[in-house]
């Protein structure tokens, strides 16, 4: 089986160099005169989808943001700044966003972008047959749940165009996060003539008219992505790159060889099993920062074993998130004992009940809630958990899947899936216990604690609780800042103690990025957009 593996992981490597070649030219790579107009990014994993209103992954998100424009985006600090608007008002009651477009905006066909086009977008977003999963993204606005719930249609949303250059955005309950969240993918305005014409398929390579800083141009399956420079983007003299291309290499290790052998720029993580290398020998290229994401195991809810809270409180109690962090990741991640992570804004991340007391107790606790739900040493819980190749969730199930047993008796058998075929199974429902994570699309607790409304799309575990949906809605319908916050708080604590998932561990942002990479920062988004990079020249070899 290693071996299998290797010979397929060489072949794989052999793709990524043979389409480097022919990107920059035979005999050519990044560091040549002649390529120093290609930026090549490491962006993990194949995207799930580059249909805007229909992707869903990290990396689909990353290519999504140089392709399209929204109203909003974010600055180098993570702040919300103008983008397609230029400016933006809201009213006194806080439920009325009016956003301003720039003159002249195109799409990269050069034919007119207008507000319409971002209401078209919207409005598909949440339009049924669309079927996006992140259709509640935008919930709060008005009529938003209403439409996706299939009581009323697409055209009555609370976004309309007064004008060609105004958008307004009503909204049913106040948001203060809206400028934020206007800055995600999912809100892309749509290029209605190329929908029209070709449905979803619209959003194919050749097919795809976006209004960002680049164009899709190719997208070759297992390999790579390559975006060309567009010049009907409003700030085109601003972009300094020819084209980006997004090297879809879904091992660690592996995409760690092709930075280490010129093939890359940045990488989208850093293999830890290689970290004290890299921390020796390419220091001035390792990039470290707080990110807003949590690293989780999901339940399926679905699972009649999974249906006791006991049962999924005593799974939780005996995994030691801090030797998990100190031990397995060691490169700065933060024990999870809350799902909101710190840092996040206006808001103070609650914590499991059990967060600080001693290890002894809480397995002792464990047992006894084990023994509770029909369970003994004889007859120990069995199940599966599944989680997507690579090397730290191999490491982590390990590790997780060995406190279980020594602590509890449990046999948890592990399967390593590739990540699309993990996330088929999820939605299938063809999986016990899952790996997952989730990253914040804004600064704000909603963002996380929305992820397990029982109405929102992308709740993978299905967990429903009338409570927390309530504390949630509560909250949301809050003017004043404490109050919706004490709201929010109250609704995550009561989701901990129901435990639909195990929150595992906080990421921290890991690149590599070369020194000739002019340009890069690093946010607790995790978001760096092409469009403000460049690369120095450099004579060629």
């Amino acid at each position: 089986m290693a071996r299998k593996e290797r010979i397929a992981l060489t072949r794989r490597e052999l793709v990524l160099a043979a389409s480097a070649a022919s990107l920059f030219g035979c005999g050519r790579d990044p560091g040549s005169s002649a390529a120093q107009t290609v930026l090549v990014r490491g962006n993990g994993p194949d995207p799930d989808s580059l249909d805007p209103h229909k992707a869903r992954s990290w990396e689909a998100m990353v290519v999504l943001r140089d392709l399209f424009e929204c109203l909003t985006r974010l600055d180098a600090n993570a702040a919300t700044v103008p983008a397609a608007a230029e400016s933006w008002t809201v009213s006194d009651d806080g439920l009325v966003y009016v956003f301003r477009l720039r003159e002249n905006l195109k799409w990269a066909n050069g034919e007119p972008l207008v507000a319409a086009d971002f209401v078209a977008g919207m409005r598909r977003l949440v339009d049924p047959a669309t079927a996006s999963q992140y259709a509640q993204v935008i919930d709060v606005v008005l009529n938003a749940s209403d439409i996706v719930a299939g009581r009323k249609p697409a055209a009555e949303l609370g976004v309309s165009a007064t004008d060609g250059r105004t958008v307004t955005i009503t909204l049913a309950t106040p948001a203060p996060y809206l400028p934020g969240l206007m800055a995600h993918p999912s809100t892309a305005p749509l290029h209605r003539p190329s929908f029209e014409k070709l449905g979803d398929r619209f959003a194919r390579a050749g097919d795809q008219v976006s209004n960002g800083a680049f164009v899709l141009a190719e997208w070759l399956q297992g390999s790579y992505i390559l975006a060309k420079r567009n010049p009907n983007y409003w700030n085109a003299s601003a972009v300094k790159l020819e084209a980006v291309k997004y090297a879809q290499i879904a091992d660690e290790n592996a995409e760690l060889r092709a930075y280490r052998a010129g093939e890359l720029h940045c990488t989208a993580v850093v293999p830890r099993g290689q970290f004290d290398f890299i921390k020796e020998n390419l220091a001035a290229e390792l990039h470290i920062a707080p990110q807003l994401s949590i690293y989780y195991y999901g339940f399926n809810l679905d699972r009649p074993m999974f249906k006791d809270p006991n049962l999924r409180r005593a799974l939780s109690l005996v995994i030691d998130r801090q030797r998990l962090a100190d031990s397995v990741l060691r490169v700065g991640e933060l024990p999870a004992h809350s799902w909101v992570p710190p840092g996040v804004f206006n808001y103070s991340a609650q914590a499991f009940d059990y967060a600080v007391r001693p290890m002894a107790d809480r397995i002792a606790e464990a047992r006894r809630l084990l023994l509770a739900s029909g369970f003994s040493p004889e007859r120990p819980p069995k199940f599966e958990l599944r989680y997507n190749t690579g090397e730290v969730h191999s490491k982590i199930a390990v590790a997780v899947a060995s406190m279980w047993k020594e602590a509890l008796g449990v046999e948890a058998s592990l399967a390593a899936v590739e990540f699309r075929s993990l996330m088929q199974d999820v939605d299938r429902r063809d999986v016990d216990l899952f790996r997952l994570s989730w990253i914040g699309d804004y600064n704000d607790p909603y963002t996380f604690l929305q992820y397990l409304k029982s109405d929102f799309g992308i709740n993978l575990p299905r967990y429903q609780s009338a409570r927390y949906d309530a504390l949630l809605d509560e909250g949301a319908r809050q003017v004043d800042v404490a109050k919706r916050r004490e709201f929010l708080e109250q609704a995550e604590r009561a989701m901990l103690a129901d435990h639909p998932v195990i929150p595992l561990y906080f990421y921290v942002n890991k690149h590599l990025v070369k020194p000739d990479l002019v340009g890069w920062y690093d946010n607790v988004m995790n978001v760096v957009y092409s469009q403000d990079l460049s690369l120095k020249a450099r004579a060629a070899r």
